[in-house]
């Protein structure tokens, strides 16, 4: 028996740590993602997008049927499991079918032919952690349905860009390029095919694979010997059929006349394999090697293959984790209380205690300290939450009838009156 405890203390008191790949956003961090977010919400809502949020968990099939299942994401990277009623399940790993999904479920479509959504959140994907790469990672993610007018395009990665201006990104680069269309990208993917055959001793195993599964995704490894052999493949823009060239030239006149820097990337491709015609994708210098800040671009067809109406999309997501890196950190204490009450002894903590709750109530941000330390501890932690003022008194003041209050910039005091406190501390807040 006393071995079985043993065994039991031992376990319960092991160090239990965060999974490899998946990390704690702690307080000091969370204001600038509060900040980011916030930020997205306002520019998106002047966009006139509106928040959609969606399940982390969706069915297997979703994912597979949207993304592609000779995808790196659906045949490597997705966590997906059995319930216990046997449905395969995965947690997603991006975010547009789940919108997709929704926006059918839940026939959007059907109170307004242009819908606009967004929606932020943790994503998962099984790949090597590195910088910049997370198996629980965080996007925003920007759908807009039923418009495939060139403007549109045009108009996302505008409104993309705005965005990451606003919140004072540096180095930014925008890249475009056209994908095709089922008409013609086929006819791309053979000429693709005839080039590397002879070529496959030089491509990594994935991409001797991918071939005769994906020819297109040799364009996106990163396998430095790859990369060589792709240096002279053909490029899709010269594929383009007419109504795709026509779309991709009309895109960058617009970008051109909104004054938004771009360029053309020709063999740039997309992870995913719903993506058609317009591409493009933004990147940071500062974040090394893994310098994609964001991506996006038009899938037309998707949502009909989905199960929903013949309606075109466009859409983007911005990796939260990279977009914060290229961010300095906020210099403001997560916490800053408005005033901090200093309640020395037993009646004045009897006092205080209902008095900081009330404030709250109120609307107003108080801190107080419940161990009755010395006053001089209080005072250091009035300076650490970065109080405007310091609330102080105890049974002298009680039974005179008045508490101090110190302006912690200025250092100058005050008294209020005992019998009005609430208000007097509450009108003095206010007058700042």
């Amino acid at each position: 028996m006393l071995e079985a405890l043993d065994l039991f203390w031992n376990m319960t008191m092991e160090k239990i740590t965060a999974i490899k790949g998946i990390k704690d956003v702690l307080p000091k961090d969370s204001p600038v993602w509060h900040r980011v977010e916030m930020t997205a919400r306002e520019i998106f809502g002047c966009f006139g997008f509106c928040e959609i949020r969606v399940p982390i968990m969706e069915k297997t099939s979703l994912f597979q049927r949207s993304i592609g299942e000779t995808t790196d994401i659906v045949e490597k990277e997705m966590y997906t499991f059995r319930d216990r009623d046997n449905e395969l399940l995965t947690l997603r790993p991006e975010a547009t079918a789940s919108v997709i999904r929704a926006y059918i479920e839940h026939n959007l479509f059907a109170s307004d032919p242009v819908t606009r959504l967004y929606t932020m959140g943790p994503m998962f994907r099984r790949e090597r952690p590195q910088k910049g790469r997370f198996r629980q990672f965080h996007q925003i993610d920007v759908e807009l349905f039923g418009d495939d007018n060139p403007a549109s395009d045009a108009e996302v990665i505008f409104m993309l860009m705005h965005f990451l201006h606003v919140i004072e990104i540096k180095n930014l680069s925008l890249e475009v390029n056209s994908l095709g269309c089922k008409a013609c990208r086929p006819v791309f993917s053979r000429a693709v095919v005839d080039y590397l055959k002879g070529r496959e001793s030089s491509l990594c195993p994935d991409c001797q694979r991918r071939i005769h599964t994906n020819p297109l995704r040799v364009f996106d490894c990163k396998v430095e010997s790859c990369g060589s052999v792709i240096t002279g493949a053909p490029l899709i823009p010269d594929f383009l059929c007419a109504d795709c060239s026509e779309h991709y030239s009309r895109v960058r006149g617009y970008l051109d006349d909104l004054k938004l820097p771009y360029e053309t990337n020709a063999r740039m491709v997309r992870g995913l394999d719903y993506y058609t015609r317009t591409a493009f994708e933004v990147k940071s210098g500062g974040l090394g090697a893994q310098n994609s800040l964001a991506g996006g671009g038009r899938y037309d067809g998707l949502v009909q293959f989905l199960g929903g109406p013949d309606v075109p999309g466009i859409g983007f997501g911005i990796g939260m984790e990279r977009l914060i890196a290229c961010l300095p950190p906020e210099e403001r204490n997560p916490y800053a209380a408005e005033i901090f009450i200093a309640a020395l002894g037993e009646r004045a903590q009897k006092i205080a205690f209902p008095l900081t709750q009330e404030l709250r109530r109120r609307g107003i941000c108080a801190a107080m300290d419940y161990s009755g330390k010395s006053l001089k501890s209080q005072m250091k932690r009035a300076d650490k939450f970065n109080c405007a003022y310091t609330l102080i008194f105890g049974d002298r003041e009680i039974e005179e009838n008045c508490a101090e209050v110190r302006d912690m910039k200025t250092k100058n005091q005050q008294r209020l009156p005992l019998d009005h406190l609430l208000e007097a501390v509450t009108d003095l807040l206010k007058a700042r």
